[in-house]
């Protein structure tokens, strides 16, 4: 079964944990590369939300200004 993907505020907050941990801790290599694989998918998954976001917002928008034109008509 697939792994279900974090909500947007869930990875950004792991994101932001793990940034704390490599501003803060004395980095061990071969976590810091786990820590560093794991940013990179979070990082990805936001932005993957983020165009979903983005894409269903500009549907929106032509979507109300195409009944606007309509009922101005």
């Amino acid at each position: 079964m697939a792994k279900k993907s974090p909500s947007f505020a869930e990875a950004f907050t792991e994101l932001e944990e793990i940034t704390s941990w490599f501003e803060t801790s004395d980095v061990d290599l071969d976590e810091g590369l786990k820590k560093f694989e794991r940013g990179l998918e979070l990082a990805q998954a936001c932005k993957t939300k983020l165009a979903e976001v983005e894409n269903k917002v500009v549907d929106l928008k032509k979507k109300f200004a195409t009944l606007e034109v309509a009922q101005n008509e």
